[in-house]
C-alpha cells in the first residue's frame, strides 16, 4: 500500500483543515506552525506544513481533543510557479 506522502518524504507537505466553530484563540500555540484563519461562515481553517503522517494524524488527534467537529482535511497542491523552480 503505497503511503500519499512517501513521494515527499522529509519533505513537509501543506494541508489545510477545516474545523465547526471558531476556535478560541487560547489554543494558538497548541497547533504549533499551522495558521489559524476564523472564516466568517463560522469555521476555523488550520493552514501548514506537516512533515508525515503520524504528524498529520497528531493534528487530528489535537482537534478530536478539543471536541471540535472535523469538517474537512485537504492537501494544498504546489503551484506550477512551484513546480518549475525546482531542480
Amino acid at each position: 500500500m503505497s503511503n500519499a506522502l512517501d513521494e515527499n518524504a522529509g519533505s513537509p507537505v501543506i494541508y489545510q483543515i477545516r474545523i465547526a466553530g471558531h476556535l478560541n484563540p487560547q489554543w494558538t500555540g497548541w497547533f504549533g506552525n499551522m495558521s489559524i484563519t476564523l472564516l466568517a461562515e463560522g469555521d476555523t481553517l488550520l493552514t501548514g506544513p506537516v512533515l508525515d503522517q503520524p504528524a498529520l494524524y497528531g493534528l487530528l488527534k489535537k482537534v478530536r481533543n478539543l471536541g471540535m467537529t472535523l469538517l474537512s482535511v485537504n492537501r494544498v497542491e504546489e503551484t506550477q510557479n512551484q513546480k518549475r523552480n525546482e531542480p
